[in-house]
């Protein structure tokens, strides 16, 4: 079969520029450029990599971004005195605190002090809950990047049956919360599988569409895909690599080779949920600078 390829890196790209013509149009008549605040506690290397990225694709869009950095001995205390400020900020349109976030601090406390009207994240309490019965909202941008990428396909939803692995409140919960709507795309039969979940192979051959997002490098194999089902791959994994430069490679959860000859469509591992969870970030910026969510 031949597949195509869900090319978050091209569609990405289109929607900055997209955006990047409306930035240039509220300046041309004198309006508010959107502003980004984002917090970054610690060294992870991967939560430097995501904040560098979107901080350089602020400025490629033409927005306004702010840079918070603080050392991993941080007190909570502090940092929820950070967050009430930018809540408080009337320059500052929606923030961002880059999770994981050191043991000593609670993550939950931290989102849950966010102004939900800020929370370009979609992470708060308000915005899961209006998200889960279908109002305006922001929705996170790694499940609202997967849904524009389907939509600008142009994949098939209604009616299917979409399997979605994992069940983590970033990805996995509000995935199968937005495939279940009444709205394009969705309106989809979903069932979610994890790691407790029996006969997980017999539930994947089901599947017209697979969303997978548990964190197991390669755990997809083609034994358990039906022929012309839609795969999304959100896994990022660094393994091990000598021979590249940086000494490890992005493994996605999905066995690519494998998987990819009996599928209609398949993201790739770099370059397909990635780019589009950073679009989507912006997306939302760009809402909450124009207050089209919440007024």
């Amino acid at each position: 079969m031949e597949y195509k390829l869900l090319d978050g890196k091209a569609t990405a790209a289109q929607m900055k520029q997209e955006m990047a013509e409306e930035v240039a149009r509220i300046k041309a008549e004198g309006g508010k450029v959107p502003h980004l605040a984002a917090i970054l506690v610690g060294h992870d290397g991967g939560s430097e990599t995501y904040v560098a990225s979107k901080v350089k694709t602020c400025g490629e869009i033409g927005f306004k971004s702010t840079l918070i950095r603080y050392e991993a001995d941080v007190t909570e205390e502090e940092l929820l005195r950070k967050v009430d400020e930018l809540n408080n900020d009337p320059d500052v349109d929606g923030f961002i605190v880059q999770l994981p976030l050191p043991k000593h601090i609670s993550e939950q406390k931290v989102i849950e002090a966010i102004d939900y009207r800020k929370d370009v994240d979609g992470f708060h309490p308000i915005n899961v809950g209006r998200m889960s019965i279908g109002l305006p909202c922001f929705v996170s941008a790694t499940p609202a990047g997967i849904l524009e990428l389907l939509k600008r396909n142009h994949i098939e939803t209604q009616g299917k049956h979409c399997v979605v692995l994992g069940r983590s409140n970033i990805v996995g919960k509000p995935m199968a919360s937005l495939m279940v709507q009444k709205a394009y795309p969705g309106d989809c039969t979903v069932t979610v599988c994890h790691s407790r979940s029996k006969n997980l192979k017999e539930m994947c051959l089901q599947a017209d569409i697979i969303i997978v997002a548990l964190g197991v490098p390669e755990f997809l194999k083609a034994d358990m895909v039906k022929e012309g089902a839609v795969i999304v791959d959100v896994g990022t994994t660094r393994v091990p690599d000598p021979t590249r430069k940086s000494g490890f490679r992005l493994c996605g959860d999905v066995k690519f080779d494998e998987v990819a000859p009996k599928c209609s469509y398949i993201s790739p591992v770099p370059g397909g949920v990635g780019p589009m969870t950073i679009i989507s970030l912006m997306r939302n910026t760009l809402l909450a600078g124009k207050k089209e969510i919440y007024k």
